[in-house]
């Protein structure tokens, strides 16, 4: 089987587990849930920074699916679908708990891709990461590690795409000076 072939199974099997769970089929969600929730709960802990609140988004991200689940279009993926209602939970927890983002525009080149020249430990990025501010990290988390676009993370998160780059730019920025190293 190649590797399309093997692809193709998978979008198969998932599409029918949708259908099965949108016709109530409880057993069906929960295999959805199994195959979805870590990624899911890795997108929000780099959002929230807190592990116990990064559940309750997971959960809350699931609940939310399951009631939705007769509106899911096939036209993206679930794991997409799954990622934006996930990046809409974390957000309104934010506002309903008080924090405020803050936008921000550079002027610099926005879409200058970088890589590291140093070795870094998986943990020290991952530190770095958690200390950005909620704006920076967010636009580095859907961009830089989930791979989503421009214009994609913009939407997720409801800002402007220029909005969007130059939070991204300001991410980059700070995790230059906080690691202390060269990037190109």
């Amino acid at each position: 089987m190649t590797l399309a072939q093997a692809e193709q199974t998978r979008i198969d099997w998932e599409g029918a587990l949708v259908e099965r769970a949108r016709n109530g089929d409880a057993r069906a969600f929960e295999r959805l849930y199994r195959e979805h929730a870590g990624r899911v709960y890795g997108l929000c802990l780099r959002m929230t920074r807190e592990p116990h609140l990064a559940e309750d988004c997971t959960q809350e991200t699931f609940i939310n699916a399951w009631r939705a689940l007769g509106a899911f279009e096939t036209r993206s993926s679930l794991a997409t679908w799954l990622h934006r209602i996930a990046v809409n939970v974390t957000l309104a927890r934010r506002r309903r708990n008080g924090l405020v983002e803050t936008h921000v525009e550079d002027d610099e080149d926005l879409r200058s891709e970088w890589t590291l020249e140093t070795p870094v430990e998986v943990h020290e990025i991952e530190a770095a990461i958690a200390g950005l501010p909620d704006g920076a990290r967010d636009a580095l988390v859907l961009h830089a590690l989930y791979g989503y676009s421009h214009n994609e993370a913009a939407d997720m998160l409801g800002i402007a795409e220029g909005t969007c780059k130059a939070q991204l730019h300001r991410a980059r920025r700070l995790l230059r000076e906080r690691l202390g190293m060269e990037v190109n």
